[in-house]
């Protein structure tokens, strides 16, 4: 049997931590460190390994995974793995799918438990990922995350745990796949095509996540027009509605940026055509927000800085946002 080529991109991350007694764990070991504690893996995939950098997922940078995005445009491999720190995972994965146009899966693993600790997590991620990358089943559906024997979209996925192994969910419409009996089982045929919505070495440009809370003030809203932010997300309460004392601060700035309607409650998606009160969805759509769709606010803000990277005008950046509706 002609085993499938697989090219891993080691970042760093927990998966790849071990540390001494009271110091805390760190970044430590690199690709074929951990490529030589996964058991069967020579059964699996013929594995080429390459370690970028080792650091940890929450110091990622648009820049670091923009050149991760075109490395693994310019390998031909059946399937492509990146492994980092799971701070930053749902981000990450979102990101490099929005950049990747081959039919080769992007699949993003990492681990919730240090190398060094009791029943690490990692050694198995690694393994279904791998296989997942190389399986023909994973073909055309761009990026994905594996961990915990689940295979999920990147779109969807969100860490919602800071511990647990079972960390990530997909809490709209669950898991796409999972890795049973020694082999990924999908449960939905891929898409018969898809496309990259960006170039992979597009420019994220800075933009702003201001949260909504109850009896807020709009002084944050308001800061972002001078600190040189080109858009901003505001995170919102319930089905998309923000309190009124923000309205002013928000109609001054979309007279200078757009602004992405997302909410902080994360199932379901951003609505659009029910509530009209001051500060509703309806109220806020009509003044000129942009709705969120399914993205949550750190996947919206990922989307509107890649468009705002890109030049996208405003009506083109309405049009992106309206594919997550």
């Amino acid at each position: 049997m002609t085993l499938p080529t697989v090219h891993v991109y080691v970042l760093g991350g927990t998966i790849t931590m071990a540390g001494g007694a009271g110091t805390g764990i760190a970044p430590k070991l690199s690709g074929e460190d951990l490529m030589a504690q996964v058991p069967g893996l020579r059964d699996v995939a013929n594995v080429v390994v390459k370690t970028p950098f080792l650091k940890p997922g929450a110091s990622l940078t648009f820049a670091e995974l923009s050149n991760v995005a075109a490395m693994i445009q310019d390998d031909p491999a059946q399937g492509h793995v990146v492994v980092q720190g799971t701070d930053t995972i749902d981000e990450t994965a979102f990101f490099l799918g929005l950049l990747h146009n081959a039919q080769a899966p992007v699949v993003v693993t990492g681990a919730m438990r240090g190398a060094s600790a009791l029943s690490a997590d990692g050694p198995a991620n690694l393994l279904a990922a791998i296989h997942t990358a190389g399986h023909p089943e994973a073909a055309n559906r761009g990026a994905l995350v594996v961990l915990n024997d689940e295979i999920h979209q990147a779109l969807y996925v969100e860490k919602m745990h800071k511990g647990l192994v079972q960390a990530f969910q997909s809490i709209n419409g669950g898991a796409v796949g999972y890795y049973l009996e020694g082999r990924p089982r999908f449960l939905h045929p891929a898409p018969q095509h898809r496309a990259a919505l960006f170039s992979n070495r597009v420019a994220p440009e800075r933009v702003a996540v201001v949260k909504a809370v109850l009896d807020g003030d709009d002084a944050l809203l308001r800061a972002t027009l001078d600190l040189g932010y080109h858009g901003v997300v505001v995170e919102a309460m319930g089905a998309g509605h923000l309190p009124a004392q923000y309205l002013d601060a928000l109609d001054a700035l979309l007279e200078r940026v757009p602004v992405v309607l997302a909410s902080r409650v994360p199932a379901g998606p951003v609505f659009q055509n029910t509530y009209g009160f001051p500060g509703s969805e309806i109220d806020l759509i009509r003044r000129g927000v942009i709705p969120a769709g399914w993205l949550s606010p750190h996947k919206a803000r990922i989307l509107l800085a890649a468009g705002l990277g890109a030049g996208q005008s405003m009506q083109e950046i309405r049009d992106t946002f309206a594919r997550f509706a």
